[in-house]
């Protein structure tokens, strides 16, 4: 699908630059006149309707599944189960091209793991009848009593050592000040507006796949390795995305069972996952259960951090959460050690979701690194700036750019952090109790591999293509920005193709890391096509450059010309090609992954920020609220101003939500999940959410591509959380170390009993 940009260039024939400023989405008109198109939005002649048949219990195996009655009713045309869906495959083992969610394909075998795994589908001429049917398949089981315990405390097992340097143990017990305490974080799901789904249609040995996916390079190595075919044959196409968070970034089963069904019937089969089934089957923030060691001089420097992480995976899959992430290289300290250990439990399998790691693992750390400022009479911001390192001691690598020291400075200015008074409930507004705290960040900053092609057509615009895919952040956007700024084509001539296996292979988009990974391939790309455009301007017949020096040439807002003379002077791009006799010149860029490319393989990678929040607490009803948020981020050179500042201030409210609402609950009988709706499982409403002021400091990373550009999605949120529990210890005097806040803490604290 093609977006054009909407925005003309403000300059006339002159060239000026769109990096950095606020600049309107351009697919921004299609969202809002409900012309782009959803995964589920896709319809075919013929199109089927497909509705998963789920588990009723957690642990034990099928032993009967009768679906004759649901084949026998009104329009049903198909339904597949263990006994013939035939042979699907699993993904080859660490083949990180090809990464499927669950490692086990749909109905491989009768064994029951989670409540809500699918058993049974049934495909129909209408929703409501694919429905009904799915309702009237009869499913026996011997059922075990599943492995639901909420508490990770029972786990015995060896720890895997993550990180580990000098002698924590030792120098934690001889530490003048210690802290020693555990952090837990519930499970969290992920609950994007567009629910997963895929509409799969086949042509031939050929299938296409309309996903819900983060990732369609991913997802198309995945599916043709599932489904057993060459992955020349198989073509996902992602054009919007109503968010993903983590939990589209590979496959579901769920996709596999449209394309077989799809084969089977030679129709198209639309799949979409119910709300109820998107809390069961495609996901989750695992529970995190850290122990936090930090041992201190009676001056605030860190001699000693130890962090034991458990986290819980499913039978199936083992997903390690990765909370030490950020902890060898945030805070200088001689003796580190990280551990983690899965604890197994009969729920679905876990998945990235928004600050996979590290947003659980600052939870912990900077929540124990206020409780050390507190029991050394330090400031906080004071005690983090006291323990900048000059160097990853995790890796002994240097920084690529660091300016975690500047982000605390500017967010306590801009805050107001110097009227802080630290005393538990000593400060007040109209009547409540005001609780102050505050939070370092940091997040990965890496680059996948990418591939993108440029090209001036002989219409007079450009086309720049790459499959990756824009998840509603704004990479569309991003991709036009990037072509104005080295052409000078206004936007309304670019057009940005995205989204579909079949353009040149892109980045996925997770780990805020699509933008940094398209740059290098978008500016290789238009400089390559450039390059061409000029040389046949100079030796094309009928030019008014021939024989001139292409090194002397240049390109400003669409015009070749001679680089000492006004564009005006020269003639149009769509000129010279068609002189030249071509449908147009084409350019193509790559992008190295940072481990493969010596410039960034050796340095240590990675984005900062801060986060200042106050809440206000009014004891006499016991209600608490986030009223005001700072976030300073360093997140590298920001590309467009205004998505960015959208994706920390979405974030921002996400932490408000995972500080105080969120969390998903287990029927500890049956494994399901009691909240499992949105009438129950409570997120952030706009009377949620504080007032957000963002600040970037806008420091290039060039490091990591010709922009200096970092991602900047995940460290919105990272910080939010352990800030909001060290503002309402101010304001109540009560800790809590167990998200989310609730209430009933609170009615503890001495400043309700005053």
């Amino acid at each position: 699908m093609t977006i054009a940009a909407q925005m003309g260039s403000g300059a006339g024939t002159m060239k000026t630059s769109l990096i950095g400023a606020a600049v309107p989405r351009i697919d921004g008109p299609l969202k809002t006149t409900g012309v782009a198109q959803y995964a589920a939005d896709f319809h075919f002649p013929g199109l089927t309707h497909a509705m998963p048949v789920q588990s009723t219990i957690a642990s034990g195996r099928i032993t009967k599944l009768d679906v004759s009655r649901a084949e026998k009713m009104p329009g049903v045309l198909l339904v597949l189960h263990h006994g013939n869906i035939g042979k699907l495959y699993r993904v080859v083992p660490n083949d990180f091209s090809a990464t499927s969610s669950e490692a086990r394909p749909p109905f491989e075998d009768e064994k029951i793991y989670y409540w809500g795994q699918f058993v049974a589908v049934v495909i129909a001429e209408t929703l409501e009848q694919a429905t009904a049917a799915a309702k009237a398949v009869v499913v026996e089981y011997e059922t075990a009593k599943p492995v639901m315990t909420v508490s990770l405390a029972d786990y015995k097992g060896e720890r895997k050592s993550v990180s580990k340097r000098g002698k924590a143990d030792e120098a934690f017990a001889s530490a003048p000040v210690r802290v020693d305490q555990l952090y837990v974080t519930p499970v969290e799901t992920h609950n994007p507006i567009e629910m997963h789904a895929t509409v799969a249609t086949w042509d031939g040995d050929r299938v296409i796949l309309y996903e819900t996916s983060q990732g369609v390079v991913n997802a198309r190595m995945a599916m043709a390795q599932i489904l057993g075919v060459p992955r020349e044959n198989v073509q996902v196409i992602t054009k919007f995305l109503g968010s993903g968070f983590g939990g589209k970034l590979f496959p579901w089963p769920h996709s596999a069972l449209a394309a077989v069904a799809s084969k089977r019937l030679g129709r198209p089969v639309k799949l979409s996952l119910t709300r109820k089934m998107m809390f069961s089957n495609v996901g989750h923030r695992p529970r995190c259960a850290q122990v936090i060691k930090i041992g201190a001089t009676a001056e605030g420097k860190l001699v000693s951090l130890r962090q034991d992480y458990l986290n819980h995976t499913s039978f199936i899959d083992d997903v390690d959460e990765g909370c030490g992430e950020a902890t060898p290289y945030l805070y200088s300290v001689p003796n580190l050690e990280v551990t983690s250990a899965l604890v197994q439990r009969n729920t679905g399998t876990p998945s990235p979701m928004r600050g996979p790691g590290a947003v659980p693992g600052l939870f912990a750390m900077e929540s124990a690194m206020d409780e050390l400022a507190i029991a050394l009479k330090i400031d906080p911001v004071e005690l983090r700036l006291r323990n900048e390192p000059v160097k990853d001691e995790g890796t002994g690598q240097q920084f690529s750019s660091r300016h975690l020291k500047e982000c605390l400075e500017t967010g306590a200015k801009k805050f107001g952090w110097e009227k802080r008074t630290p005393a538990i409930g000593s400060m007040k507004r109209d009547g409540k109790i005001l609780g102050w705290g505050m939070a370092a960040a940091s997040w990965g900053a890496y680059r996948f591999p990418a591939t993108a092609t440029v090209e001036f057509c002989a219409n007079g615009r450009i086309c720049v293509r790459s499959a990756t895919q824009d998840i509603g952040t704004g990479t569309y956007t991003v991709f036009a920005q990037i072509i104005h700024d080295r052409t000078g084509i206004p936007f309304e001539r670019i057009d940005v193709i995205l989204g579909d296996t079949g353009l040149p292979e892109g980045a996925m988009s997770g780990g805020s890391w699509a933008t940094a990974s398209s740059i290098p391939s978008i500016v290789g790309a238009v400089d390559n096509a450039k390059k061409t455009l000029l040389t046949l301007a100079a030796t094309t017949p009928g030019s008014p450059h021939m024989k001139a020096d292409p090194a002397k040439l240049e390109l400003t807002s669409g015009r070749v010309h001679a680089a000492d003379k006004h564009p005006d002077s020269g003639v149009s791009f769509e000129e010279i090609v068609d002189l030249a006799k071509l449908s147009g010149v084409m350019g193509e860029g790559k992008t190295l992954a940072t481990f493969e490319d010596a410039k960034t393989k050796d340095m240590s990678l990675h984005s900062y920020g801060c986060q200042f929040v106050e809440v206000e607490w009014e004891p006499e009803m016991a209600r608490l609220r986030v009223s005001r948020v700072v976030s300073v981020i360093d997140g590298g050179k920001i590309i467009n101003l205004k998505a960015a500042t959208n994706q920390i201030m979405g974030a921002v409210v996400m932490g408000v939500g995972m500080g105080l609402l969120e969390q998903t609950i287990y029927d500890q009988r049956t494994g399901q999940p009691i909240n499992g709706s949105m009438a129950d499982y409570l997120v952030a409403t706009c009377a949620d959410s504080p007032k957000i002021d963002v600040t970037f400091l806008d420091h290039p990373d060039l490091v990591m591509n010709e922009y200096g550009a970092r991602g900047v999605g995940e460290i919105g949120l990272a910080g939010v959380a352990p800030a909001i529990t060290a503002a309402v210890y101010h304001a109540t005097g009560i800790r809590v170390r167990e998200l989310p806040v609730r209430i009933e803490d609170l009615l503890k604290s001495k400043v309700l009993e005053a």
